[in-house]
């Protein structure tokens, strides 16, 4: 028998946390491996001092932007490959290229060709999610029933009126299921950017103290960012991702 979901992931983080525990009790090193009680006074000091707020929101900033730009450009690139074999054939090959370019590639030529400021940070990681989101989105418009196309043909839809009402509503799960895979790696990427060339940011301040061998303030500013992460999870998508498959379950 299964508890609700909510008791049953408290439950497995609370698991995670008396792993660290027992870890960092074999380890017997706080500068390889702190006790979680070890975290708070630095946590409490950063965020007293403006520090962890200052750099938790120019990484959410940037995660929000990239995200924003990659899941609109990918909807569309998806759309038109899915819904069209001349177009796939042309993109496809391009979409293979982008889909193995390691990121640490992009982001070095990004900054390499645009200099080191926001606007090669954000396009480095949104061109390396862009191929990503396509590909799922290209699958979903594959799968799209013909069935309701032609009833939309017959009562004579304007074409903004079938992508509202009958194309993205069959999108919905699979642009879901997108935007949810999408979150968890740009944010890793984000990190990568700001620990190679930003002076703010979660990864910055990552790269600071991975200088200094302090283990307990990588930890606190990674876990900080991870708590926010997951309440974005829980209270926003996967609440949509439940609403947009409800359909299916009628």
């Amino acid at each position: 028998m299964t508890g609700p979901p909510a008791a049953t992931s408290a439950l497995s983080l609370v698991g995670l946390l008396v792993l660290w525990i027992v870890a960092a009790a074999l380890t017997a090193d706080p500068q390889i491996l702190p006790q979680p009680r070890a975290l708070v006074q630095p946590f409490l000091r950063e965020t007293s001092s403006g520090e962890l707020p200052y750099h938790l929101g120019a990484t959410l900033w940037r995660v929000a932007w990239a995200l924003a730009l990659a899941m609109g450009l990918g909807i569309a690139l998806g759309l038109v490959m899915g819904r069209s074999d001349r177009v796939n054939r042309w993109l496809d090959p391009w979409l293979v290229v982008f889909l193995n370019l390691p990121a640490l590639v992009l982001i070095v030529l990004c900054y390499l060709w645009i200099g080191l400021n926001e606007t090669a940070a954000i396009l480095a990681v949104t061109l390396n999610k862009i191929p990503n989101v396509a590909t799922v989105v290209r699958e979903g418009a594959r799968a799209l029933d013909p069935n309701l196309d032609a009833m939309a043909r017959v009562y004579r839809m304007s074409a903004l009126s079938r992508l509202r009402h009958v194309t993205l509503p069959q999108l919905a799960p699979f642009i879901t299921g997108a935007a949810r895979a999408g979150i968890a790696v740009i944010w890793k990427i984000v990190l990568v950017v700001e620990f190679l060339g930003r002076s703010s940011g979660v990864g910055f301040q990552i790269h600071l103290y991975f200088q200094l061998f302090d283990v307990a303030m990588v930890l606190v500013y990674a876990l900080s960012f991870i708590a926010v992460m997951l309440v974005v999870e829980w209270l926003v998508l996967q609440p949509r991702e439940r609403r947009v498959r409800r359909w299916r379950q009628a």
